[in-house]
């Protein structure tokens, strides 16, 4: 069995004030990586995710939104309001590597835990913060919500057509996105900080992680006024068939075209249709030939003839599908652990695979405060001193 000594963050501890998505992501895979993930709790509710969606018990850890965040940390109740419980984070912070926050700007300030006050107490802190938009600018006051940054970066208007309605992408893909940056981030300082010896500042915003996100399409915007949008492409697609619906995707081949209407047993529209312009001057004739063959036969007739003339394509399916999949199995991304109070719980594995360094739930999500007594007794606080 590996050790704790064996992962990479071992003896690297954060102190965690995120909630919520974006920041509890991103602690949750330092605590992956070895790292010990304190997670600073307020009295009574705690993280917000701990009661999303109607937990059972919202003081608790048996809710699947906290629980498939916050494994491998420790959880710490502390009214941050009062004075007793600033001076056991400021000795905590004396003791650690990392600060983490997803606290809308200028929060951590009013707080009393300011990066300049942390530093004075820790110059080899790191000091990372998430927020929605940034912490100066005209946007800087809204707080950082997902679908707020899918829709200010121009996510949210990019759709395959402008026939097709707007749609709120259904997984929380710009907090993922920034959790990431920011445990990048945080590596790179702690990095740097073996050079220097000093820590810094590291921040990261939804805003900001979703313009990267389409660095492509804005490299092509600012220099040539032209729009890329690859779910617009002309041979690009999805469509039903007679038991479900099948994605078809038209690129990566001399020519696509003729392919593709050969596998769905139709007319050669390639010498009508010989280049990409006209092509996507005509998507709609097109693509209606297309769903009309579709609609004949089932997704896996389709799915063969299509990859016999090795075309990209799929059969659409849904999340309950791919969990079940031998994909999945093979990648071994479903992690079982017997939970302390509600037994067998199945969660997602880390998506990063190591060769010598095989990936383990060292603790399940903490109950709320499970963790006080430990963590004061290792700061040589007494619980009651606490009031």
């Amino acid at each position: 069995m590996t050790e704790m000594t064996d992962y990479p963050l071992s003896g690297i501890r954060v102190v965690d004030f995120t909630q919520v998505m974006m920041g509890p992501s991103a602690t949750q895979m330092l605590g992956d990586l070895g790292a010990d993930v304190i997670k600073v709790e307020r009295p009574e509710s705690g993280d917000l995710s701990r009661s999303t969606f109607g937990a059972r018990d919202e003081k608790d850890s048996n809710n699947p939104i906290f629980y498939s965040l916050n494994r491998n940390k420790r959880s710490i109740v502390l009214d941050a309001r009062k004075d007793e419980a600033k001076d056991v984070i400021y000795k905590l912070v004396a003791k650690s590597d990392v600060v983490v926050s997803n606290f809308r700007p200028g929060v951590m300030d009013r707080m009393g835990f300011s990066y300049e006050t942390l530093s004075e107490i820790n110059p080899r802190i790191i000091f990372a913060s998430g927020s929605g938009f940034g912490p100066t600018g005209p946007f800087s006051h809204k707080g950082g919500q997902d679908v707020l940054a899918q829709a200010i970066t121009g996510v949210l208007e990019r759709r395959s057509d402008p026939s097709v309605a707007r749609s709120i992408y259904p997984t929380a893909v710009c907090d993922y996105a920034a959790g990431m940056h920011l445990v990048q981030g945080i590596l790179a300082a702690i990095i740097a900080r073996t050079k220097t010896g000093k820590g810094q500042k590291v921040e990261v915003s939804l805003y900001n992680s979703m313009l990267d996100m389409q660095m492509q399409e804005a490299a092509c915007q600012m220099q040539t006024g032209e729009e890329i949008n690859w779910a617009a492409m002309p041979l690009t697609g999805v469509f039903d068939t007679q038991d479900g619906a099948i994605v078809v995707v038209g690129a990566f081949k001399k020519f696509p075209l003729r392919d593709i209407c050969k596998a769905f047993a139709i007319e050669d529209l390639s010498p009508r249709f010989p280049d990409y312009e006209s092509q996507r001057q005509n998507k709609a004739d097109i693509q209606e030939k297309f769903q009309e063959a579709c609609l004949t036969n089932v997704s896996d007739h389709w799915i063969r003839r299509l990859e016999e003339l090795d075309l990209l394509c799929s059969k659409v399916g849904s999340l309950t599908e791919a969990l079940a999949n031998g994909q999945t199995e093979e990648n071994e991304m479903i992690t079982e652990l017997d939970h302390p109070l509600h037994g067998r719980i199945r969660i997602v594995s880390s998506p990063i695979k190591f060769s010598d360094m095989p990936f383990r739930v060292r603790m399940c999500a903490p109950r709320l405060g499970e963790h006080t007594d430990e963590i004061l007794a290792e700061l040589g606080i007494e619980p009651d001193s606490l009031g």
